[in-house]
């Protein structure tokens, strides 16, 4: 099994010897030999756990088997603790779809703060396969299709060659230990409904069940590279990505063939179902500001385009700024700070940067998203302004009105982030210091 993985990993350019992976790690038999395989094909890996706080005492055992296997290994660990009932509940996700969601979420951030290359999953064959059924099932495009792939970005799963009977005789014969899930038996789980009641019938029809849904599946991904030839065409003439946002021109797609196929695989990296790109199709010569969401992102119609942002899963908070302070990097957004003399100050009209009176501000400052109710002063003007009324006026879209950030000093609003000064606390000729904050990302 060694050689079949080492040579599924090679055929399919899945990483380098020298790569650092994050092994993704239940504490279950797949991953168990996961990070066998990786040991013995000596890569330098880390192993990652979710506690998604599902199964009581069950998951606080298999969150220590996980780090005793990274003892055993002498490998880091890495663990994180969800709440996913509460997550699903709010994202109006089911429980699967929340972990799963929150899992590679988690892990991707791990990877990137670590300087990992990749994160390994432990899937194989009968996964694929049951994929497969479970898109066929409920509806799939072509990508559904072929199931899960070996390579999907910084994702790679070195195992899909093999089949569980070939993880049983690995483990027989190396003597490993692994956890057993006790929700894997139960059949109120999809998956599992198709795992023990579908596949030994049609395993009945064809003994090799696994290895021809793996050809078909390679067929499959060879018939979309053709269609994706035709999709990416049409992707550089749609998309363009800015920092706050990806909008889709409509334009080049009037005449597009099989327009709910092309939409779905221009929507198909930010999650949107098949559904809900019917629903967005009807919607195209209606009125702008229908908004249409995925478990990840939200969709907005703005005229004669679409306007696509990530959905907050941590909403932003306030942040404090102390007076000196140089620097604000959070998550959603990041701030250069810097005090010059008024009087060696080159005025920045540019929106990213905020000319401000020091003197006139109260320290500490604060950064928070706008809210209902919340006004200010537009520069160059003496009377109030909404700022829902301001947004409006600027034609900002839905989606990214939510993501408007602002600068508070006391109760007053100096500076709609990358927006509009506050004409209160601009630079006058009475101004001694300038405070220049630069917007440099938001997200």
């Amino acid at each position: 099994m060694l050689q079949k993985v080492s040579g599924f990993i090679q055929s399919n350019a899945l990483c380098e010897p020298e790569s650092r992976i994050l092994a993704a790690v239940s504490g279950g038999i797949d991953s168990v030999v996961l990070c066998e395989l990786l040991h013995q094909l000596k890569y330098t890996f880390a192993i990652a756990h979710c506690n998604f706080g599902l199964r009581a005492e069950d998951a606080e055992a298999d969150q220590l088997f996980a780090k005793k296997l990274a003892k055993k290994y002498e490998v880091p660990f890495f663990t994180e603790n969800f709440d996913t009932r509460t997550f699903a509940a709010q994202e109006k996700l089911s429980t699967q779809m929340a972990a799963r969601t929150l899992r590679y979420t988690w892990f991707e951030q791990v990877r990137q703060q670590e300087g990992y290359d990749y994160i390994a999953t432990a899937h194989h064959s009968n996964d694929l396969t049951e994929t497969i059924l479970l898109h066929l099932t409920k509806g799939t495009g072509i990508a559904g299709l072929h199931g899960i792939p070996a390579k999907n970005g910084h994702i790679i799963r070195p195992m899909l060659t093999v089949t569980k009977d070939d993880i049983f005789d690995f483990v027989t014969e190396q003597r490993l230990i692994w956890r057993e899930d006790t929700s894997n038996e139960t059949t109120k789980y999809q998956r599992n409904k198709i795992r023990h009641e579908v596949i030994p019938v049609l395993k009945e029809i064809n003994p090799n069940l696994e290895e021809t849904m793996q050809h078909t599946a390679e067929r499959v991904s060879q018939a979309e590279a053709i269609v994706h030839a035709y999709i990416d065409t049409l992707r550089q003439q749609s998309i363009k990505e800015a920092e706050d946002a990806v909008y889709l021109s409509l334009v080049p797609l009037q005449n597009a063939t099989g327009l709910p196929v092309v939409l779905h695989e221009l929507l198909r990296p930010f999650n949107f179902s098949y559904s809900v790109v019917l629903e967005l199709v009807e919607a195209l010569d209606g009125l702008s500001g229908k908004q249409f969401d995925s478990p990840s992102h939200t969709l907005v119609k703005d005229r004669d385009q679409l306007v696509i942002t990530p959905r907050n899963l941590s909403r932003f908070g306030s942040v404090t700024i102390a007076e000196g302070q140089a620097e604000v990097s959070e998550e959603h957004v990041q701030l250069s700070l810097r005090y010059v003399p008024a009087s060696e100050y080159k005025l920045n009209t540019k929106p990213h940067v905020a000319a401000l009176d020091a003197g006139l501000l109260k320290f500490p400052l604060k950064l928070r998203p706008w809210q209902e109710g919340d006004w200010f002063v537009p520069l160059g003007m003496n009377g109030k302004k909404k700022i829902s009324d301001f947004l409006i006026d600027k034609k900002i879209p839905a989606n990214l009105k939510a993501k408007t950030l602002v600068l508070v000093t006391e109760q007053s609003i100096a500076w709609i982030v990358g927006q509009r000064l506050d004409n209160r606390f601009k630079v006058t000729e009475k101004t001694e210091k300038v405070l220049e904050i630069s917007l440099l990302r938001k997200s």
